[in-house]
């Protein structure tokens, strides 16, 4: 009886909390389609890569379920589309020509493709063709791939960069299945993000069918010079032939991963689980699109110290690709519940030091963004976002404040109640697109009456809807990273020299903390000391390079200029880079410096990061 009014309760108080907040946040502010009337639930696409002039065209069917029985209009996202012709089917007849218009044209949603019908056709026929500038694209010429033999092209459709190639509803509200016919340069392999198999022959003529449903931003498409190489029986690697053996040998943990998600929150629903790895002008340190993870590069270390990656991505076929966010006002429910539960198969896979160490680095690194970020944009649960771009979306509030409520969750109610409580939300809301207040209501039904007194209302308002950390959120310490600062203050406080500092043994997360922990600037002497004992200027882990390359710019330590340069001429991953232009664009000098080696890189940058970079330019105050 008590668990059921306690039940009672929370369902009250959760519809008074959210009443005022429910009509303003429903819905998708960054698609124009009426998924309340009509859903693609269905995609069939016949298309031809063409590398020569930059472009996919071919046609790609919608099959429609209608819930409205008036309407009679289906509206599409585009950005840089050309349509050539729209036609619509019913079952018992033939194609019919439909009417058609494209709106103008928005900066950040594209263009709305309005097709009207005179009656409800079940598939609608789109003949259509890419923009060579389409921004969820990248063409890169044979010179900038890692064999230099053969062109390459991949995708990254997420936020809202799936329009750019495909016409549809593009929000993560609608969920597909899709199949494919892709014809390409016989050269080239092509992959989707569907069942590729590992004998595929490379002929040019692809078959793709994905048969689970999918949200648009996990529809992808790659082609290049790629070969496969096993992991496991259901995992494994395609990459260039120059790149696919060390990354098998980076990565050959993930069967080990994926069986460690399993136990924890019930069977892997995918089938295959692969990675292909991509040039590093990859945007992102990773992509989850389902059975085919996109990685980067720049996480081949060759110690494993950075593959947390892996994690991350394979968690994301329980937290995002399974069960999804309905808008990108929401993202903390991909990726603070991936973040956590990356940090559970690290645990499991590499002890729980390991695991520590990734968590104290990254609530560092949100602890210096919150001092950049808004207070309205560091909660978790997000206003409506009209006219902000859902790129910007992506940021260590939704990770690791994301994270960091679900393990203070775990704390109060203990793993073994806190373990099946977060499996039964993947479960009950499998292959489902959901909101902030669903989960809040399955917190409220099924975790908070277990342990009535666990967790306050005051606390959990502070999680969701306040900004900055709450004071009860829980603490993570690791040894190892202690022992970092110790060095690092006897460095200081001139007790040692650099180069007599015991780093033996010392892993990627050690050296990234010691910098971490760095005064803002340091004096010429320290930066050579620095440099000559642990050759920093020129390193090639991307992840102390983004830490190295801003002190040595803040410090005027000049002489990593060149090597900043061909960093920034070698790697497109934004999080590695921007906080190198960032800190470049502070100062007259440094943003001219910005200005002519993104003139050399351009050409290798991803669409995304080339915007993000011409974006901060635009705002720099040192121009």
């Amino acid at each position: 009886m008590r668990f059921m009014l306690f039940a009672l309760l929370g369902l009250l108080l959760s519809s008074t909390v959210f009443a005022s907040d429910a009509a303003p946040r429903a819905g998708d502010e960054h698609s124009y389609a009426e998924p309340d009337k009509v859903r693609v639930v269905d995609l069939g696409l016949d298309l031809r890569i063409d590398f020569d002039q930059r472009m996919i065209k071919g046609s790609a069917d919608l099959q429609l379920e209608w819930t409205d029985p008036e309407h009679r209009r289906l509206q599409l996202d585009t950005r840089e589309l050309v349509i050539d012709k729209v036609m619509g089917k019913r079952r018992d007849s033939g194609w019919f020509r439909l009417q058609w218009s494209l709106s103008e044209k928005d900066p950040i949603l594209g263009q709305m493709l309005s097709i009207k019908m005179p009656r409800q056709y079940e598939t609608v026929r789109i003949r259509y063709r890419t923009s060579p500038e389409a921004s969820g694209l990248l063409w890169l010429p044979a010179e900038l791939t890692a064999g230099k033999r053969l062109p390459f092209m991949f995708s990254q459709s997420q936020a809202i960069h799936a329009r750019s190639w495909v016409p549809l509803q593009d929000t993560p509200a609608v969920r597909y299945t899709y199949s494919a016919h892709i014809e390409s340069d016989p050269k080239l392999m092509v992959l989707m993000s569907a069942d590729n198999q590992p004998d595929t022959a490379r002929d040019g003529d692809y078959v793709f069918r994905m048969t689970q449903p999918i949200p648009s931003y996990l529809m992808a498409i790659a082609a290049g010079d790629l070969v496969f190489k096993p992991i496991s029986e259901r995992a494994g690697v395609w990459a260039e032939p120059a790149t696919v053996d060390a990354a098998v040998a980076e990565f050959s943990d993930t069967e080990q991963m994926i069986q460690a998600a399993e136990s924890l929150y019930g069977p892997y629903r995918w089938g295959r689980y692969d990675l292909l790895i991509l040039p590093p002008s990859f945007p992102y340190g990773g992509m989850e699109n389902p059975r085919l993870s996109f990685i980067t590069p720049t996480v081949i270390t060759g110690d494993k110290s950075l593959v947390a990656l892996i994690a991350h991505e394979l968690a994301h076929s329980w937290s995002g690709n399974l069960v999804t966010n309905a808008s990108w006002k929401d993202i903390w429910l991909n990726e603070g519940f991936t973040n956590y539960v990356e940090g559970r198969i690290s645990e499991a896979v590499y002890g729980q030091d390991f695991a520590d160490m990734e968590v104290v680095i990254n609530r560092t690194a949100l602890a210096d963004e919150l001092k950049e970020v808004p207070p309205e944009q560091q909660i978790l649960i997000l206003p409506r976002q009209e006219g902000k771009n859902p790129d910007e979306a992506l940021s260590d509030v939704a990770y690791v404040k994301g994270h960091w409520f679900l393990s203070f969750l775990e704390q109060r109610f203990g793993r073994e109640i806190f373990d099946p409580f977060l499996r039964s939300w993947f479960d009950q809301h499998a292959f489902e697109s959901v909101s902030s207040e669903d989960f809040v209501d399955h917190l409220r039904t099924v975790l908070l009456p277990q342990k009535p007194n666990a967790v306050s209302e005051k606390e959990l308002q502070a999680w969701l809807h306040q900004a900055g950390v709450p004071k009860v959120a829980p603490k993570v310490q690791s040894e190892r990273l202690q022992a970092v600062d110790k060095a690092r203050q006897r460095w200081l406080k001139g007790r040692t020299l650099a180069k007599d500092l015991d780093t033996s043994g010392w892993v990627t997360q050690q050296w990234l903390h010691l910098l971490d922990g760095m005064p803002n600037e340091l004096d010429g002497e320290q930066m050579v000391e620095l440099d000559q004992a642990f050759n920093f200027t020129g390193t090639a882990n991307g992840e102390i390079a983004m830490r190295w390359y801003p002190l040595a710019l803040r410090s005027g330590y000049f002489e990593a200029r060149p090597a900043i340069a061909e960093f920034l001429q070698t790697i497109g991953r934004r999080k590695l880079i921007m906080p190198i232009y960032q800190e470049l664009a502070k100062s007259k000098d440094g943003l001219q410096f910005a200005r002519d080696v993104f003139a050399q890189a351009r050409a290798g940058y991803h669409p995304i990061t080339i915007a993000s970079i011409e974006a901060l330019f635009a705002e720099a105050k040192g121009g």
